[in-house]
């Protein structure tokens, strides 16, 4: 052997600190960290300097933290890959936190780091200290995490960061969080193994119970009207979800985070179940069902339709990747726990290749329905309404007509979910929705995590926080830079995190952000009429969001009716790069659909 050759014995040379952490990203394929930068977390930008000039992963400047989250959220949804935000100590991580503990609620894999003044300084009053000897910021994520630890030496990092990224990873998906000293991502580290090899830990088990399974589909066999509920944990698996409907003939409603994964069209469909959806999909539930099965759900308030015993009883399957969803259904006939996509696979190979029989009464229930009109929309006609200003179902109506098939559509807080999940459709999708290009797809392969389920319409249900999806936006069309991005968010969440439409200028993505402009905060006013309550607090200053746009760069049209918004030359917007936002007048007195959320309040005159 040559006196210039290294043995294999030898250890492999150290590194910084943080050039560990970036290496790791880069191996899960992760391209941008979303973050604002501080002294306490400097020594992790200057290795994202290096890794952005050889063409790794790079930083995204956000104009607040919590913005960096909701981007990692948009990006990690988006793309199926790790979300990764930080921020600097002391406020930088407390900013942090709405945005993280979004993610936690939402199951979103997300990777928070937080630094933290140098350990020697622990106790002594240093600038932003909050570890253990100060504003505890670690303690506050232990409540929002999957994983949150402090580095207290550096030999603990490599070990910690492995145990993030897995717990982040790996059902149940969420965030984790690392609190790293300045002097630790600064100090030297011999790394123990490759972190290429971290990605054949974080292979997707494909999880089957087969006795489970086998019960299952000797149920669904025996049963005489079986109807399915969809959720959002159903996106890796929609292709074969849909198909099982199919063969058995089963109509379908979604939760209002699964709207998004399936084409509206279908003749199948019966709607949205839950907040904000439609009374044909709560009559599919009541209609003589003697089956039902809600797949990839939590059952939370916005998802069951206010723990709705019209699903919530003994003719219930629960069927979940998450315990802890299956925890809310402890009344349900059987739980199924398993990767989604398997499940039904399994399903589908234990059932007769044939079709059902023309005289099964689940074939019958929408056998001569039109295609398209199984949904029963409220106050359709005023989608077509020509008044001014504009109503928000026409503004729905026009963005489904107006947009190409491969746009993302996000919503936000309050309102704006609430008309997306009624009213947006996709009607120009060639072939169909996503759900029928899925059903053409080759399967995924054991272990492999697609990164195309997010669905066309994302929405937020649990833990809500308005501005998300100004955030998401960006960070959705930083992860598919080719799709047109379009966010639809009230002026009041606007208000709140509208700075962060500059970071898609910066970046140049194409997202359009639509401002529903009513001068309120339109669900808390719309709340109080309805409930009687007095009418307070509700009120915002009328301002012009289009010259605010402008003395940012940003092109801005107002629209204030049906014609201004036909007249926008759409072809141009999508073109050009960058950001556009709409400040859209809408008529202040049109009332969403929100009953459901009245009646959770216990405040929906009877």
């Amino acid at each position: 052997m040559s006196s210039a050759a290294v043995p294999l014995s030898a250890p492999p040379s150290s590194v910084e600190a943080a050039t560990l952490i970036v290496s790791y990203l880069e191996a899960l394929g992760v391209e941008y960290v979303f973050g604002v930068p501080g002294g306490a977390i400097e020594p992790l930008y200057n290795a994202l300097a290096v890794s952005m000039r050889r063409g790794g992963p790079r930083p995204v400047l956000a104009r607040h933290e919590a913005g960096a989250a909701f981007m990692a959220d948009g990006y990690a949804r988006e793309t199926g890959k790790l979300g990764v935000c930080c921020a600097t100590s002391g406020p930088g991580a407390t900013n942090l936190l709405t945005g993280v503990a979004c993610a936690f609620d939402n199951s979103v894999p997300l990777l928070a780091i937080t630094g933290q003044p140098a350990l020697p300084l622990f106790g002594r009053g240093a600038l932003q200290e909050s570890a253990c000897t100060g504003v505890n910021t670690v303690g506050m994520f232990r409540h929002c995490t999957r994983y949150n630890t402090l580095v207290s030496h550096v030999d603990q990092l490599e070990n910690k960061l492995i145990s993030a990224l897995m717990q982040a990873m790996q059902a149940p998906h969420g965030p984790s969080h690392l609190s790293i000293p300045v002097d630790i991502l600064r100090s030297r580290v011999h790394p123990r193994q490759s972190a290429s090899v971290l990605r054949s830990l974080l292979v997707k088990p494909s999880l089957i119970d087969e006795d489970a399974v086998q019960t299952l589909a000797a149920t669904v066999e025996h049963s005489r009207r079986m109807v399915l509920i969809i959720g959002a944990g159903c996106g890796e698996g929609i292709g074969a979800v849909v198909r099982f409907a199919e063969q058995t003939g089963s109509p379908f409603v979604t939760t209002p985070d699964a709207k998004g994964l399936i084409n509206p069209h279908h003749r199948l469909y019966r709607g949205v179940f839950g907040f904000a959806g439609h009374v044909s999909a709560q009559e599919a539930l009541r209609d003589n069902v003697d089956l039902t099965l809600a797949i990839g759900t939590s059952l939370g308030e916005w998802t069951s339709g206010a723990w709705s015993d019209s699903v919530l009883n003994h003719r219930l399957i629960h069927i979940d990747e998450n315990p802890e969803h299956l925890m809310r259904s402890p009344m349900a006939q059987q739980h199924v726990r398993g990767r989604i996509l398997t499940i039904f696979e399994r399903l589908l190979d234990l059932m007769p290749p044939q079709s059902p029989p023309e005289s099964a009464p689940a074939l019958v229930l929408h056998r001569d329905q039109p295609r398209g009109q199984g949904v029963d929309i409220t106050e359709a006609a005023k989608r077509d309404s020509d008044a001014t200003p504009i109503k928000p179902q026409r503004l729905m109506h026009e963005l489904s007509r107006r947009l190409p098939p491969t746009t993302r559509f996000v919503a936000d807080a309050g309102n704006s979910t609430a008309w997306a999940i009624h009213h947006l459709e996709l009607r120009n999708r060639r072939g169909g929705l996503r759900s029928v290009d899925r059903l053409s797809a080759p399967p995924a392969s054991r272990g492999e995590r697609r990164h195309d389920h997010a669905g066309w319409l994302r929405v937020l249900m649990d833990f809500a926080p308005m501005g998300w999806a100004i955030g998401a936006a960006v960070g959705i069309a930083r992860g598919k830079p080719d799709c047109p991005v379009v966010c639809i968010t009230g002026d009041g969440s606007y208000l709140m995190n509208g700075q962060e439409i500059t970071v898609a200028a910066q970046e140049g993505l194409t997202v359009i952000f639509v401002v529903l402009n009513d001068a309120a905060l339109g669900m808390v006013k719309h709340g109080q009429r309805l409930a009687g309550a007095e009418q307070i607090a509700f009120e915002l200053p009328r301002i012009d969001y289009r010259l605010m746009a402008q003395a940012m760069g940003v092109a801005a049209h107002v629209i204030e009716s049906p014609e201004d918004f036909q007249t926008l030359d759409m072809d141009a917007i999508l073109q050009r790069g960058g950001p556009t936002l709409l400040d859209v007048r809408i008529d202040p007195e049109e009332v969403p659909p929100m009953s459901l959320r009245m009646q959770t309040l216990d405040t929906h005159p009877q």
